[in-house]
């Protein structure tokens, strides 16, 4: 019985410890601003069908830092970003709203990017406030680099 509840009591540390620390990676994470809730989808196939699917989403945050924006899995213990978007390779190729099952993969509120990154597909998804910022952040490149914003 008393170990028992030894190993329940240690069960619960473990829980309320690895909480903590995803709590605290994320207001490191946060500390230098200029951060905005952001789903990411990498490699986007490029047969798709007329209904996007909810696979391959990952919840994030990115942030933006001089000429990158680093993005960060949400779910995760690691220190460095997942993914780096420079502002360079990004070009826009439109916007949408989530269809079918993307609706229930993506927060409430988003608006879906579809980008290329050096070639890659990628699809962004993130409030409407959070999507000017950053097609604002994309066209302040400085003078002499292009710009692809559709």
């Amino acid at each position: 019985m008393t170990l028992a509840l030894v190993l329940c009591g240690l069960f619960v540390a473990l829980v309320l410890l690895a909480l903590f620390v995803f709590g605290l990676r994320r207001r490191l994470i946060q500390r230098s601003g200029g951060t905005f809730d952001c789903s990411m989808r990498w490699d986007v196939p490029k047969e798709e069908s007329e209904e996007p699917t909810g696979k391959g989403w990952s919840y994030g945050i990115a942030r933006y830092r001089g000429d990158r924006v680093e993005w960060y899995r949400v779910f995760s213990y690691a220190p460095r970003p997942r993914r780096l978007l420079v502002r360079e390779a990004v070009e826009v190729l439109r916007r949408r709203t989530p269809q079918g099952e993307e609706e229930l993969a993506l927060l409430s509120d988003a608006v879906v990017l579809s980008c290329l990154h050096d070639g890659t597909p990628v699809e962004l998804a993130m409030s409407e406030d959070a999507l000017t910022g950053f097609l604002a952040w994309l066209e302040a490149a400085p003078p002499g680099q292009r710009v692809n914003v559709a």
